[in-house]
């Protein structure tokens, strides 16, 4: 889904005209932008935590040549979803996922069907 297909289905939703729609999204995400680099990082309730985090420098290879680069540290930008997200998200269907579509194949050494992996067991106390 692209920025102007969002713009659209809430426009739609509010009775509010794309244009008018489309200033408050991009001036939402402008406010987004502007906390994580005013203040490194920008909590929505329900929705998620975006972070701004210094990678380390490190050392690479260059896949072409082999040859050794060094990279420097840099400034990323991490997002971990909130708990409904997470959720709605797990309960997806896997077959709706534009990835696993591309890759309907993707057993190509024929081993069996890939079970799914089962949630960790916790303990309890009365041990």
């Amino acid at each position: 889904m692209t920025k102007k297909e969002i713009v659209k289905k809430i426009s739609e939703d509010i009775n509010l005209t794309q244009l008018k729609t489309k200033d408050i999204v991009q001036r939402t995400l402008d406010a987004i932008i502007q906390t994580l680099v005013s203040e490194g990082r920008i909590e929505l309730r329900n929705f998620g935590v975006f972070e701004v985090k210094q990678r380390a420098p490190r050392k690479a290879r260059n896949p072409r040549t082999g040859a050794k680069v060094y990279v420097p540290s840099k400034n990323v930008v991490t997002f971990k979803p909130g708990k409904e997200m997470e959720e709605l998200v797990r309960k997806m269907n896997p077959e709706n996922l534009p990835l696993l579509e591309a890759s309907a194949d993707a057993d190509l050494d024929s081993n069996g069907p890939v079970e799914p992996v089962a949630e960790p067991q916790t303990s309890s106390s009365a041990d």
